[in-house]
C-alpha cells in the first residue's frame, strides 16, 4: 500500500495531471516491487510554499509504505520522482524534498479492516 502524497506550489490549473499520476504510480510500484493496484498518489498544487527563502517552483513528498523501503530503494524513488516532477512540472530536482516512512500493516486501514 505505498501512498505518495505530493504537494507543490506549481499551479495545476490547465495541466492534465493524469499522465503525471500514472507515471509516478508505475515508477513507485516498479521500484518498491509492489502491485500498482495498491499504489496511491495524491498531487496537490497551488500550495503556498517556500524553499531556501524563496517561492520559486518547489515540491514536498511523503511516501509511506508497508515494507519495501530501504536506503537503496529510497534513493531510486527519490531520483525517479524528482525526474518526473522536473520533466512534467519544471520543479528542479534540487527544489524537492521527500520523506520516506516504512510502516506496519496494522497502522493502515483498507477495505473495512487493516493490512
Amino acid at each position: 500500500m505505498p501512498c505518495l502524497n505530493l504537494s507543490t506550489n506549481v499551479s495545476l490549473e490547465g495541466i492534465d495531471t493524469s499522465p503525471i499520476l500514472s507515471e509516478i504510480s508505475k515508477a513507485v510500484a516498479k521500484i518498491i516491487g509492489k502491485p500498482e493496484a495498491y499504489v496511491m498518489v495524491l498531487l496537490k498544487g497551488s500550495i503556498p510554499m517556500s524553499f531556501g527563502g524563496n517561492e520559486e517552483k518547489c515540491a514536498f513528498g511523503e511516501l509511506t509504505s508497508i515494507g519495501g523501503l530501504n536506503p537503496d530503494v529510497n534513493k531510486k524513488l527519490s531520483a525517479a520522482i524528482a525526474a518526473i516532477l522536473d520533466d512534467k512540472l519544471s520543479v528542479s530536482k534540487g527544489r524537492f524534498f521527500i520523506k520516506f516512512t516504512d510502516s506496519k500493516g496494522s497502522d493502515f486501514g483498507w477495505n473495512g479492516s487493516t493490512f
